[in-house]
Formats: C-alpha cells, structure tokens, sequence
C-alpha cells in the first residue's frame, strides 16, 4: 500500500527495494569447521560446512580430479506454525527439500575450485530454525560464509594453501506483490505473491541461476528487468555483510578446532 507520500510501503514498512535485516552469527556448531546462522530477519538458517578427507566413489571411478561438494537441505518440525514431519517418519526426502539442496549444492559447486580441494568432500547441511519466506536464499547465503570459514580453518591448519572459494555466492528473493515489484519477500508476501523469483548470483554480482514463474498470473519484460534490478541491489548489500563477517572471524582464535582439523 502507497504511504501518505505516494511511496509503496509493505507490511512490515519496508520500502520495495528494502532487504529484511540480516544477521550472522559465526560458529554456531561447534564440531563443524565453518558455521554461521544467518537470519533474514525471522527465517532463520544453521548453515554448517565440514571437510572430510575422500571423495564419492563415482569420482574415483570416472578419474575425476579434485574434490566434491554436497549439500543438504532440513526443515526442522518446529520451524512453520503447523508441525513439519521429519522426512526420515516418511521414510523419504520430499521433493521440495530435494530440489532446494540440489540448488545449494549447484551454487557452491559454481564459486567453489573443486580441484584446489584436493582429494576431499565438503558437506554443507542447511537446517531451518524458523521459516518466514527465503529459507533456500538465506541457506545459500549462509552456506557461502560456512564453507569460506572452513576452508579459512583448513588453511591456518596446513591442510590447504590457499582457499579454494573463487568468491562469494550470495542468493535473494523478489517478486511481484501487490501490483509492486519487491525484493527478499517474507512469507506473507511470498504466499500472496503473483511472481516469484529467486537469483543466484556471486559477490560480483554474475549470475549463477534464476528461478521464477507466475503465480497463476503474467509479468513484463519491464517486470523482469525491475525485479533483476532489485535483486542486484540486494545481492550487493548482502555480500557486503558476508564479507563484514568474513572480515571479523579469526580462523586461529579456536585452537582446539585447528589441533581437530591437524588431527
């Protein structure tokens, strides 16, 4: 709705091209050798990254040189207002679940030097505290910063010479609400939402994937270009707060991390 200066304002005053305030919160995970939580403000991800020593066998099989990168993706039961089933009651990942951590896995592999990893694989799990709209974009975001911090960790532990992360993967909603086109789309929005999109894109802002679609509706080329418009603004705000985290996060500070990892 337009404001008392003709200003489209949302439901929670945001401006269209405003992101939700957005946080991260480094080692959550004690275990893992890079974590973070990342919050879009009420989603909230655990985005952890661990490096094992091995690859999957298909790639010793194929001579695949260099390492291997796989995500998982989790919704915890209490992270929606109604009770999530675990996938593992069902006995089987849902297709959604499936489809989001095949993104992730596809977004890191795209900034991530798979042969600077050496003979390894690095597992990303994402794991869904609270879903308010977002969860695959902020998983990825968060996801970008565990897997640098680990690979900062395997550095200060002799293990690697230098990081393997090309740069950052950073990822954004926006879509077309309300007649507006808007950026990072909380769940209200998102429900409502006649076009959805979700970008993936490096720090430079290339992109690495878009996803989107109408709503049971159309949109304009206008449309689309207002809305890569608004997610190029918003990724460059986002990698500037991973790279302010990054800045601040001593790989060094946690000895008995770096003596695990030496191991």
């Amino acid at each position: 709705m337009p404001d008392s200066r003709g200003i489209m304002t949302r439901i929670d005053h945001r401006q269209p091209d405003e992101l939700r305030p957005i946080t991260f919160q480094p080692d959550i995970a004690k275990h893992a050798q890079g974590s973070v939580l990342v919050s879009f403000e009420s989603t909230q991800v655990i985005c952890s990254a661990m490096i094992e020593d091995g690859v999957p066998g298909w790639m010793k099989y194929q001579g695949v040189e260099g390492g291997w990168l796989t995500a998982e993706y989790n919704m915890l039961p209490y992270s929606t207002l109604g009770r999530k089933p675990r996938d593992i009651s069902r006995g089987r990942l849902d297709g959604r679940s499936s489809e989001i951590q095949r993104l992730i896995g596809r977004s890191l592999r795209a900034v991530v030097d798979l042969k600077a990893l050496g003979a390894r694989t690095l597992w990303i799990d994402c794991d869904v505290l609270r879903a308010d709209g977002g969860t695959r974009t902020a998983s990825i975001t968060g996801a970008a910063v565990a897997a640098e911090m680990a690979f900062q960790r395997l550095i200060t532990a002799g293990k690697l010479k230098d990081s393997p992360m090309k740069q950052l993967a950073v990822a954004v909603s926006a879509g077309v609400h309300d007649n507006e086109c808007v950026l990072d789309l909380n769940y209200h929005e998102d429900a409502a939402a006649t076009v959805d999109f979700n970008y993936v894109m490096t720090e430079n802002l290339d992109l690495i994937e878009m996803q989107g679609s109408g709503e049971e509706a159309t949109f304009t080329e206008e449309q689309m270009l207002e809305m890569l418009r608004l997610s190029k603004k918003g990724v460059a705000e986002i990698a500037a707060l991973q790279r302010e985290t990054l800045s601040n996060f001593d790989p060094a500070a946690d000895l008995e991390a770096i003596e695990r990892i030496k191991g």
